[in-house]
């Protein structure tokens, strides 16, 4: 163990945060003190009374930092800041299994939209949820859109006089197109209201108009409609399933409680609002050392809170936080009003955790044995592939890169990254091609590396406007391109300029263009094919190449629109308009004849023989 005596002696007497860091760097644990000198000090005392987890952090620990704070609020919002942007090793960690989707309503922007989403922000809006059906929540933003006219454009509207051109839906009657600048704010409000209203429960007039379409279609031996109908209904009704407890008190509550596996804790969040449950959600902990039950909760209750766009008057907690005031006090501030925490130990409440506490237990031994295993198998893999390249640490995030174009149209990059043999979507990138016009997928390749680390080492470096833009700050251990050797070699010659130290290898194919191997030093690393390692190189590279498929395949779709009619003397975009609504597609305007163009509203012989002209033009 390194020797910090004379780092100890210079330690304050005061609240604050200190960090962790083992012989790379890295930063491997955080934690808060009301007092810094007496609480790290305990960590370096000749004692045999450490847990598992502290004797084992403290054996890699080679340097500390520590960060002075006003208070203990501070230095727990600090904490778990701290926690969340740097994940240390020895923390309990909040890791997503499960995302399920909300439905934002953006409230605070003029003309709002209604969207899904899985990421709850503080930026004003409205958030209902979690809800279990994605499908559902599909289903139902798509039946208030075609209810009313409400705009799904990410338009800026919030300036009152501009004026845009409107979009396809304002022309097919899908939207009343605020952006032209003469729609009613009231009358635009009301119908968002009336979206609100059905979310917060208080109204349920759009599913009794689907039931009166229902009714006249079925009535009209229309079946096909009616059971569209039906298919609608059934989605907003999901949304509104009402769970099995009633409270009589009209109460905000969040009810919290935990099961715990061999190396996971699942946690159950019931989130009752009015005095209904009307949403659950559950999350896993990964819980590698063994902890407090206590310190387990308080660490849940610290990283979900604290990205939170809505805290409840009170938590029902399973068990007892040992910081419980000064979490108490952060949660307030954050509401703007007293938050209660409380462990009920009888009546009503006593119910609800039993309740939780039971479906934690429920999905911990549904699901608990497929974590684990998968766990497991992921932490295998990266062993596996750690042996194969000769790598001194088991790799933990790894980076794939892959380039797609046709014939060097459109060329874009993707970056996709794994973290513990996880793909994790929310650290996923694409990129534009800009330096080349024709096809060059090593230099698109070595353009593509370069945006990515400048981003990467100026979050090193501490440019948090960056930081917070791009989200490049953690660089991998590991840096995998879809290429053989001289794609490798390019890209290591780039990050040797730019002084980065990280392996660099390559995704070979086979001639059935299936992954074979892997290219490091220059030299092809053969697998088993059905080992670990080889399964998990399979997965990422078919998930690069799926990321850059599908980015190339959106933009190519938006210049295909913009392409096809476009251009053609005598089309304006009143006239392409038209002619979409009337043949629904661009192949259908292709075959028409001159006496079909005409009957197009809006359109003339001149304008019909201009687009006949074009498109034999193309087909010569």
């Amino acid at each position: 163990m390194a020797d910090f005596s004379e780092q100890l002696k210079q330690l304050p007497d005061l609240p604050g945060v200190y960090l962790m860091k083992d012989k790379s760097g890295e930063i491997i644990y955080v934690g808060k003190a009301i007092s810094l000198k007496k609480r790290v000090r305990q960590y370096f005392q000749a004692s045999g009374n450490h847990s598992p987890k502290v004797a084992s952090m403290v054996m890699n620990i080679k340097d500390f930092e520590y960060i002075i704070v006003n208070n203990e609020v501070e230095a727990l919002v600090l904490e778990a800041n701290l926690i969340k942007r740097n994940k240390p090793k020895y923390n309990i960690l909040l890791r997503d299994d499960k995302q399920y989707p909300y439905i934002k309503v953006t409230v605070q922007e003029r003309y709002p939209r209604v969207l899904k989403t899985r990421q709850i922000e503080k930026d004003g809006a409205k958030y209902f949820g979690p809800y279990p059906s994605a499908t559902a929540v599909n289903e139902a933003i798509e039946i208030f859109q075609r209810t009313f006219p409400i705009r799904n454009c990410r338009l800026n509207l919030d300036k009152e006089g501009q004026r845009f051109k409107p979009c396809l839906n304002y022309h097919i009657g899908r939207c009343l197109g605020p952006c032209r600048g003469n729609v009613d704010e009231a009358l635009y409000n009301e119908m968002i209201d009336k979206v609100l209203d059905f979310l917060n429960l208080k109204d349920d007039s759009i599913v009794k108009m689907l039931e009166e379409k229902m009714q006249r279609a079925s009535q009209e031996l229309n079946f096909e409609a009616a059971a569209s109908f039906r298919d609608q209904i059934q989605a907003l009704t999901t949304l509104h399933v009402k769970q099995r407890v009633d409270t009589a008190s009209n109460v905000e509550q969040d009810v919290i409680a935990m099961a715990r596996g061999v190396e996971e804790v699942v946690v159950q969040v019931y989130f009752i609002r009015d005095g209904k449950i009307v949403g659950r959600e559950h999350y896993i902990m990964e819980d590698s050392y063994i902890e407090d039950r206590s310190e387990i909760m308080e660490a849940f209750v610290k990283q979900f809170y604290m990205g939170a766009s809505y805290i409840p008057k009170e938590l029902l907690l399973e068990v007892a936080l040992e910081d419980n005031d000064s979490i108490q006090k952060w949660l307030s501030g954050m509401r703007g009003s007293k938050v209660s925490i409380q462990v009920p130990s009888k009546g009503e409440k006593s119910q609800l955790i039993r309740m939780a506490k039971e479906n934690a237990l429920e999905m911990l031994n549904k699901y608990g044995d497929k974590f684990l295993r998968k766990h497991r198998e992921n932490l295998k893999a990266l062993e596996e592939l750690q042996i194969n390249l000769g790598l001194e640490d088991r790799p933990e995030r790894l980076e794939a890169f892959d380039i797609s174009n046709i014939s060097g149209i459109g060329s874009v990059g993707s970056m996709v990254v794994f973290e513990k043999g996880e793909p994790k979507k929310s650290d996923y990138r694409r990129f534009r091609i800009r330096s080349f016009s024709t096809p060059d997928d090593y230099g698109s390749m070595a353009e593509v590396l370069e945006r990515r680390f400048l981003r990467g080492l100026a979050d090193k470096e501490g440019e948090e406007s960056i930081k917070n833009k791009n989200g490049f700050s953690l660089l991998p251990d590991i840096i995998m391109i879809d290429g053989g050797k001289g794609q490798v070699n390019r890209v290591q010659s780039l990050l040797d300029q730019m002084g980065v130290d990280i392996p660099v290898c390559g995704m070979v194919k086979d001639q059935f263009h299936k992954t074979r191997g892997l290219i490091y030093n220059n030299e092809e690393i053969s697998f088993d094919k059905d080992s670990l390692a080889f399964k998990l190189v399979y997965r990422i590279q078919e998930e690069a190449h799926r990321f850059a498929i599908s980015y190339h395949r959106s933009l190519r779709t938006k210049d295909m629109f913009r392409s096809e009619l476009d251009g053609i003397p005598g089309i304006g975009e009143k006239r392409k308009v038209e002619l979409l609504k009337h043949f629904q597609s661009i192949s259908k305007i292709k075959e028409a004849t001159l006496e079909e163009l005409c009957e197009v509203k809006g359109m003339n012989v001149r304008a019909a023989e201009s687009v006949l002209a074009h498109f034999r033009k193309k087909e010569e």
